[in-house]
């Protein structure tokens, strides 16, 4: 948990559209705006489709904006080219969601994990290459000796080992981790969070942990983010936004949190959201939550409401007219 006031990485009204066709545009990150700070963990979260990951490979420059600029320590990422957008790529990298999707199966895990040093020249010689990649390995608790086998002979969570691994070659100070757990088995999931928990106080990490499962981004996350179809609409230290949700989205997601505990259980009051997340290629006027919103008024489709300080904390802000 970083104390550092000092921001890595500052979005600025980042926005990534799609054009889909028929003269329709699809929304998928819309007006963006939020900071990291060096050495934290931001939790990112909502449901499939707001925005969440591609919100996540625009940070990383996989896509390119609309429009918009992100600022890593202080230089727009979006005007770098040639030497200095190689440099930057040191700097920033991701984990994939799906390790079998995203590991070559082709090659052996040597060359997968080396690919980034090879990529950047970090390695004269085959011996350091062999020995680099060994020492990674360790770090993400593999036997070293795992070196010349295949990903189809791993499981799924030493898969994701190697995902990280391989992110951590050029050593790195930002990973964007876009549900890297999501597609593991639940009694692997902890194993593969507290790893990235591990790693950051070893080498120093920063993160942005994308995740749709609420109760694992607690237990991650210093400050949570919850988008909904392009937009931030809550955002807050993860304490705070567990103990005091103030938008009615993030309060109908942690109502869903299932509670070990069945007394409780049976008498907690599920918040169960009308209708479906509607297109983001056409969001509703005002607020994109109003249509699923209980508490909507005229006002909500007239108005888009503003991210502004809700509560005691400076750092809560919510986009809702009632918050």
């Amino acid at each position: 948990m970083s104390n550092s006031n000092h921001a890595m990485l500052d979005v600025n009204d980042l926005s990534k559209f799609f054009d889909v066709g028929k003269n329709k545009t699809l929304k998928a990150v819309n007006g963006l705006n939020l900071s990291i700070r060096k050495g934290e963990t931001l939790g990112m979260v909502g449901e499939s489709g707001c925005g969440k990951s591609t919100a996540g490979r625009t940070i990383m420059r996989l896509y390119e904006p609309t429009s918009g600029s992100v600022n890593f320590n202080g230089e727009n990422i979006y005007s770098m080219k040639g030497a200095k957008l190689k440099a930057l790529r040191r700097e920033m990298q991701m984990v994939f969601q799906d390790p079998y999707a995203s590991l070559n199966p082709r090659w052996t895990v040597e060359n997968i994990i080396a690919e980034p040093l090879d990529v950047h020249g970090l390695t004269p010689s085959k011996k350091e290459r062999k020995l680099a990649v060994e020492r990674l390995l360790d770090k993400v608790g593999l036997n070293p000796s795992h070196l010349t086998r295949y990903p189809h002979e791993f499981s799924g969570g030493q898969r994701q080992r190697i995902g990280i691994a391989r992110s951590l070659a050029v050593d790195p100070k930002f990973i964007v981790a876009d549900e890297p757990i999501s597609a593991l088995d639940v009694s692997i999931q902890a194993q593969v969070v507290n790893l990235l928990q591990n790693l950051q106080k070893t080498e120093g990490l920063t993160y942005l942990f994308i995740a749709h499962d609420l109760a694992m981004v607690k237990h991650i996350s210093d400050r949570i983010a919850v988008m909904y179809l392009g937009k931030l609409v809550e955002i807050a230290e993860s304490d705070d936004l567990y103990a005091d949700p103030r938008h009615p989205y993030t309060q109908a997601l942690l109502s869903s949190i299932p509670v070990p505990d069945p007394d409780f259980e049976a008498t907690k009051e599920r918040i169960v959201l009308r209708g479906d997340l509607p297109s983001p290629i056409s969001p509703p006027s005002g607020c994109p939550f109003r249509t699923r919103c209980p508490a909507a008024t005229e006002r909500c489709a007239a108005e888009v409401p503003e991210l502004r300080q809700v509560g005691p904390n400076p750092g809560h802000l919510a986009a809702c007219h009632y918050a």
